[in-house]
């Protein structure tokens, strides 16, 4: 059991004043019950309910009042109420509509308790039976571990001490940038972490992948309403790993016959459900930021390990020198977008990337991240600062003069000129900084105004 940064923001939203029961949302697998467990030990009594466990269930499902409720909760636990904090978790609410539907009276009649719900919500998505009661709960995201997370996993405290200085020290760039790509390549999935940590064997990680993929193939099977939705998801979530880190189209998704609606419908879905995200594009070079979905969208899966596992790349990735040579760049596209992506836990801030299409000539700049008053370009490549002919087009049409490439080398800032003549200045961060790449814009910025 090893720590993660969500328990920051469980400790936040604990000490909020008009606090509401708080829904962990997150794919199955990805540590939301052992991070709640962690977060556990501040209090004073714990009650956990499994609602995939008939008896915990049946709480719920009795025309109980909230205090009735509470009591029942106490009698079937065997637990005796104490003085002080009382957290009570359900997990695997997604069994019981009445569970879900109970969790406004915990906020309306009993907020003496902290009250957290969790559980793989794919079924509430396609059974429209189950809402969640509107203004009486809050969200939390959980997604697989960063890779600052996977470093406190492994037990490397000297890597995780020299990644908090600022600037980076040149000597310790080899090791990380090794430590990054072992990390590239087994993923950020806990179970997949833990086994690894202990075995430092890849090939024991593929039972493990196995099972995380049959957890997700099985979902569709158990929660599709009918068998043509379950067909047409299966194939979904079985082509979204050959499709990762490209832009896709719905109609004819995977090389099939299904059309664009029943497509979107399947990809939508599984956006929801937090295994896919569907990343669009926009054209703005300001704020606000507005992504055109009329455009394709670029896949990202929830996890890039389990993308090299499914695809069959773990061999390639094994001990390359260079992220951007394998399958075309675009894991390293990937990994980076996945260290972009989990910096929220709110899912408010979208990650997008930017594009100009014309008939003369395409240009599409990897990432775009909001930052102050600016929208920041950041490309993913190894090439010389010179070849980055979109970030060039970006800089020209931007009112700023500032960008990022993440890649493989050391930390250092350039001044470059675009083809048209625009000065701007770049700031090179290497790949294992990424999911720090707030804390180095500022650096970055004082270090250009110098």
């Amino acid at each position: 059991m090893f720590d993660r940064t969500i328990v920051k923001e469980l400790e936040k939203w604990a000490k909020k004043a008009r606090r509401k029961p708080l829904v962990l949302r997150g794919a199955r697998q990805v540590g939301k019950t052992t991070a709640v467990e962690i977060f556990s030990k501040q209090f004073d009594q714990y009650i956990y309910l499994n609602l995939e466990i008939s008896s915990d269930r049946k709480i719920f499902e009795k025309d109980y009042t909230i205090e009735e409720l509470i009591q029942a909760i106490f009698f079937e636990k065997n637990k005796k109420k104490i003085k002080g904090r009382i957290l009570i978790f359900i997990d695997e609410i997604q069994n019981s509509p009445n569970a879900v539907m109970m969790l406004r009276y915990f906020y309306e009649s009993a907020k003496d308790f902290f009250v957290i719900a969790a559980g793989s919500l794919l079924e509430s998505l396609i059974d429209r039976q189950i809402s969640f009661p509107v203004g009486r709960v809050e969200y939390l995201y959980m997604k697989p571990l960063t890779f600052n997370e996977y470093i406190t996993a492994t037990g490397e405290s000297s890597s995780l001490e020299v990644l908090k200085q600022i600037p980076f020290p040149d000597f310790a760039h080899e090791k990380l940038l090794k430590q990054f790509y072992q990390y590239t390549l087994i993923g950020g999935m806990p179970e997949v972490v833990s086994v690894y940590c202990q075995t430092q064997n890849v090939v024991e990680l593929k039972p493990v992948y196995e099972s995380l993929l049959r957890s997700y193939l099985d979902d569709v099977e158990k929660y599709a309403r009918n068998n043509t939705l379950a067909r047409i998801m299966r194939h979904a979530i079985e082509s979204s790993f050959y499709s990762a880190g490209s832009r896709i189209r719905f109609e004819g998704f995977g090389r099939s016959s299904y059309r664009s609606r029943e497509m979107s419908e399947a990809l939508k879905t599984l956006e929801k459900a937090m295994l896919i995200y569907l990343m669009y594009p926009t054209t703005e070079t300001s704020l606000p930021i507005e992504a055109d979905h009329k455009k394709s969208p670029r896949l990202h899966l929830i996890d890039t390990g389990l993308v090299n596992y499914f695809v069959g790349l773990q061999k390639e990735l094994f001990g390359t020198q260079n992220l951007n040579s394998v399958y075309e760049g675009k894991i390293a596209e990937h990994i980076v977008g996945q260290e972009l992506l989990a910096e929220s836990q709110t899912f408010t801030r979208k990650v997008q990337f930017w594009v100009r299409e014309k008939k003369q000539s395409n240009a599409q700049v990897d990432y775009i991240v909001p930052f102050e008053s600016y929208v920041i370009p950041v490309e993913v490549k190894t090439g010389k600062a010179g070849r980055l002919r979109s970030i060039h087009e970006f800089v020209d049409r931007a009112p700023h003069n500032y960008a990022v490439r993440v890649y493989s080398g050391k930390l250092k800032v350039d001044i470059v000129e675009t083809l048209k003549g625009k000065k701007f200045f770049l700031l090179n961060l290497p790949f294992y900084l990424t999911g720090r790449l707030n804390i180095y814009l500022h650096w970055f910025l004082e270090e250009v105004i110098k």
